[in-house]
Parts: C-alpha cells; structure tokens; sequence
C-alpha cells in the first residue's frame, strides 16, 4: 500500500502543478479580478489532484482547501489537499508556491509529497522510510543553536503592532542569524527537511498548509510541535519545526519568552 500511495501522490500533485502552470500567465496578466482566476486555478488543480486519486483509490475520503470534504468520514484513509500554497506569491509571479498532499490513517499522519512546478522539485516521505528530494534522500541541518538559524514564520499580515506575532517575530530576528518570511508554509517545512533553513514556526496555518511538510521533516530527521511545544493538533494547527531536538527546545525557549 505504502508504494501505491506514493505514487498516486506523486502523480496527482505533479499534475495539479501543471495545471497551476497552466493558469500561471492568465493571472499575472490580470485578465480579471485576481483572487477570482486564483480561485479559478485552484478549483481546477485541486479537481485534477482528486480525479488522479479516486481513479486509484475511489473509497479514500479527501479533505482539499476549496471544499468537498468527505463527511461523514467512510474510510481510515484521508488525503489532505491543498491545491496552491503560495497564493500571494503565485499571484505576483513569484516563484515560492506549491502543491501539498498528505495521507492521514486511522488518524495518523503517514505520508506527504510537496510539489514545486517552478523548480521542478518533488519533496517526499512516507512514515518510518525516510524523506526524499526528487529521489534523493534528504537531511536536516541538524543546527543546534538559535545564533546560528536560519528562520521562517508565518502568521497573519492583519496583526496589531503591540501583538504576540510581532513579539515572537522581534524576539527571534534579534537571537537567530536571520528571519525569512517565505509566504509558503509547505515549502517552509521542505526546505527546513532538506536543510535549507534551520527552524520554521507558523500560527495563521490550515491543516493542509502544514500536513504533508511535516510527514516530511520527521522524516528527514527534524522535531515538529505545535507552537506550544504540545503534538501537532491538525484541528487547531499551529507549528513550531527545527532540525534538532536542541534547536527546538531553544526556539520554544524564544517564543515563550515573547509571551512573558
């Protein structure tokens, strides 16, 4: 089962990027309003993401950011989608969006593929095998101190000045030796598996912005939580990920001090 889904996810999250390739110049040439051609684009790519996998498994429920959520639930199996992360920068012709699928069983998360059509790169993981790069296995850095992090947040731009976002961000831009905000919360989570970045945390998330990235930096040898230090709860999402257990403790250290 395990490789069957792999492959399915695979296939169904290269062929949502084409579709988003597809509709890419349409929105930059601001034909109509954007959000209504992003919608447009993402209802198109999350409906050719959930063909490719009920063609292959027609009892999974599917739980995608543009609606049709199975419910009630059916099946101990449920892929979670999200068509198009990255939307603002998608929309500007940045190159920092994606496609995100993950598979849930019996509640578990067990497998994840994040899909860039603009780098071509396919970052994958199935529970207990490992993550992957386009094949390759991947790593975290394993960076164990704040002072030398590379970091990404995301969190609401509709924030007060005298927040708690604005406190977290302020605390850790001025310990960690710099502060990224990438506007992608999946690719976020890949490039801290792959080793680009060091630590990520993120509060204005959705269960399908983070799931399948952090099936992926688990497997790539990285430590993920909620933003409290609690289990990632996919119904109330919050995330704090590091590439090591020492690196983590020290940023939950951080934003706990932010509160204070």
């Amino acid at each position: 089962m395990s490789d069957s889904i792999m492959t399915v996810a695979e296939v169904a999250a290269r062929a949502g990027g084409d579709v988003l390739r597809d509709w890419e110049g349409r929105v930059q040439a601001r034909e109509k309003a954007p959000h209504d051609l992003v919608t447009e684009a993402d209802l198109a790519a999350q409906q050719r993401i959930e063909e490719v996998i009920h063609e292959t498994f027609p009892d999974h429920d599917f739980l995608g950011e543009e609606g049709n959520a199975t419910w009630p639930r059916r099946s101990s199996y449920r892929w979670i989608v999200d068509p198009l992360d990255g939307t603002t920068n998608y929309v500007h012709g940045l190159q920092q969006y994606c496609v995100s699928i993950a598979v849930e069983h019996d509640d578990q998360l067990i497998a994840g593929v994040v899909f860039d059509p603009k780098a071509d790169e396919c970052f994958t993981a199935f529970r207990g095998a490992g993550a992957k790069l386009n094949g390759v296995p991947i790593r975290t850095s394993r960076c164990e101190l704040v002072d030398k992090a590379l970091m990404a947040a995301s969190f609401s731009a509709q924030v007060a000045r005298d927040s708690i976002e604005i406190r977290r961000f302020v605390e850790v831009l001025l310990k960690c030796q710099a502060l990224r905000r990438l506007g992608s919360a999946a690719l976020n989570l890949c490039y801290l598996a792959a080793g680009r970045l060091d630590g990520y945390w993120a509060t204005s998330v959705k269960s399908w912005d983070i799931a399948a990235g952090a099936v992926i930096v688990r497997e790539a040898g990285g430590t993920v939580t909620n933003v409290d230090g609690r289990p990632l709860d996919l119904n109330h999402p919050t995330l704090l990920a590091a590439s090591s257990e020492k690196l983590h403790r020290e940023l939950l250290r951080s934003l706990r001090q932010a509160n204070s």
